[in-house]
């Protein structure tokens, strides 16, 4: 389960974006739907990755397709960049004056730059999208607290960026997933 190491934090992280963020402005029926689907989604990764984990994965491959994700030396200061970046951004934006909403703004914008250096150190330009995609979300949400509409910030840059990854992890599991069963279904022969 080792190769799923890097889908289970992404999708831990992407339901507490949501489960975090999903409150005003919106409505709370809306608000509870959207925590819902998102915990459906965790239970969507989690199971499609207990079913591809029973495939055995190509060489140099996590079994899902994408290059096996190294965790060592590197990825551990990519990390502790990325904690001090966020617990001292967030000091910055209190100096400053920042409402709170900013918060959860920054912490995207930091978590999607935090890709970039692992793009490069797992040679996997696909996770380029989900740091594209974040710190977009991230910036669009400061840009919206220090205009003087903080309100939908934690929606623009939480739920959406939850959303997103939790999405996007489906998308990429789900392909494999469905890609082994249609082999499976014709003998294992491909045309």
């Amino acid at each position: 389960m080792t190769r799923f190491l890097g889908v289970y934090i992404g999708a831990g992280f992407g339901l507490a974006f949501v489960l975090a963020n999903a409150g005003p402005p919106l409505h709370p029926a809306l608000a509870l739907v959207l925590r819902v689907l998102a915990v459906a989604a965790l239970v969507g990764v989690v199971a499609l990755t207990l079913v591809l984990a029973r495939r055995p994965a190509p060489e140099g491959e996590s079994g899902d397709g994408t290059p096996a994700l190294r965790f060592g030396p590197f990825y551990g200061a990519v990390v502790a960049a990325e904690v001090a970046l966020i617990l001292g951004g967030i000091q910055v934006l209190r100096l400053l004056g920042a409402q709170d909403q900013a918060n959860v703004c920054w912490i995207a914008l930091v978590v999607g730059l935090h890709f970039l250096p692992l793009a490069w150190y797992w040679r996997t330009r696909e996770i380029l999208v989900v740091a594209l995609y974040l710190s977009a979300l991230g910036a669009a949400g400061l840009a919206m607290v220090f205009t003087g509409h903080p309100a939908w910030a934690p929606f623009v840059s939480g739920v959406l960026s939850g959303a997103g990854m939790l999405g996007g992890l489906l998308v990429s599991l789900a392909v494999p997933f469905f890609a082994g069963r249609r082999g499976a279904g014709t003998g294992g022969a491909s045309a």
